[in-house]
């Protein structure tokens, strides 16, 4: 298995009929990055992935300070998902930085620099298994409470 290939998301028409791709102008965070980290995680859970967590990486030297990790049981939910993460960082003001891996759909990248979003395919979840490379850094509490 080897990691995800730099790519571009696919162009989606628009309601006349034109192709337009995705914007990656980078824009500038006007979110929380450990609020945007939860409310990805949350994304992830509502598009019905699975062992969702969210880590905090601050202070340990990491090119990023969060980052989210979700499994999907198939190619097209890890696709839905990834195009579900990219809209409602628009909607926030967030725009993706890189994203890779939506071609094959098995482990897909969505890249804000403070947070990245990581979905997966479970064989490559098992397989790459970022959880150990950063087993001791504290998990973010992103889960809805009952009343919300």
């Amino acid at each position: 298995m080897s990691p995800p290939r730099q790519t571009t998301l696919p162009n989606r028409a628009n309601a006349s009929g034109n192709r337009r791709g995705i914007d990656y102008t980078p824009g500038v965070s006007k979110s929380n990055p450990r609020q945007f980290a939860i409310e990805l995680a949350q994304v992830a859970h509502d598009h019905k992935s699975e062992d969702i967590i969210a880590l905090d990486l601050t202070g340990i030297g990491a090119v990023m300070d969060y980052t989210v990790i979700a499994t999907g049981s198939s190619q097209r939910q890890i696709r839905a998902l990834a195009d579900a993460v990219v809209t409602y960082g628009k909607k926030v003001g967030e725009i993706p930085f890189g994203f890779c891996g939506y071609d094959n759909a098995a482990w897909i990248i969505v890249d804000y620099v403070n947070v990245v979003f990581h979905i997966f395919a479970p064989s490559y979840r098992q397989y790459y298994d970022l959880e150990l490379l950063w087993g001791d850094v504290p998990k973010l509490e992103w889960t809805r409470s009952e009343t919300a």
